[in-house]
């Protein structure tokens, strides 16, 4: 019988599984002094002999180049961001404009949501206040906002983030990154 190199006996998974609990229960403490490590080895196999972990059912497929590109995205945006949302406390103090927006995301993937969500909620002056799974929608609080057009600009800043984020993680749940129609900015919409 051939076995698929990335086809991974159940037991291996669990001990992959064993080894991270163990690293984060380690990093949390802080510490690896020995009741630590040891407490948080038997912490680690407890779970997984108690709970069930269900199947993983979609692949993802991670693009170094393009994750790559994703952190430089990421670091601009949290620079020109730290920078907008500190002069707008200097400027306005406590009054700093704000609105919450709706975006729509074009991603139907579970992992691009929460990446995406994430990467938004990193960003200095935008929290993702909720999520719409069915209808792909973020519900995200902004600052500083003065008017309809920086609305529209975070938006876009949202969507390029997306972009970023579809093009550097291609999960088997959705291909949309894939295609290269969907790689253009939608038309602006005229008055």
């Amino acid at each position: 019988m051939t076995r698929r190199p990335g086809n991974r006996r159940p037991w291996n998974r669990r001990l992959i599984a064993l080894l991270w609990l163990w690293l984060l229960w380690i990093m949390l403490w802080g510490s690896a002094g020995g009741t630590v490590v040891l407490g948080g080895l038997l912490i680690a196999a407890g779970v997984l002999g108690t709970f069930w972990m269900p199947p993983v059912r979609n692949r993802v497929a991670v693009r170094p180049l393009r994750l790559l590109g994703l952190a430089g995205h990421l670091l601009v945006d949290l620079v020109v961001s730290a920078v907008a949302v500190g002069w707008a406390a200097v400027r306005h103090g406590p009054r700093a404009p704000s609105a919450v927006i709706e975006v729509r995301l074009a991603e139907d993937s579970d992992l691009l949501i929460a990446v995406i969500a994430y990467l938004t909620t990193m960003t200095p002056g935008s929290l993702v206040l909720e999520l719409d799974r069915d209808r792909r929608l973020l519900y995200v609080h902004v600052l500083p906002v003065a008017g309809p057009a920086q609305a529209e600009a975070h938006r876009r800043a949202v969507g390029k983030a997306e972009r970023a984020a579809a093009l550097a993680i291609r999960d088997s749940e959705n291909h949309r990154a894939d295609r290269p129609e969907d790689r253009r900015d939608p038309p602006e919409e005229r008055p």
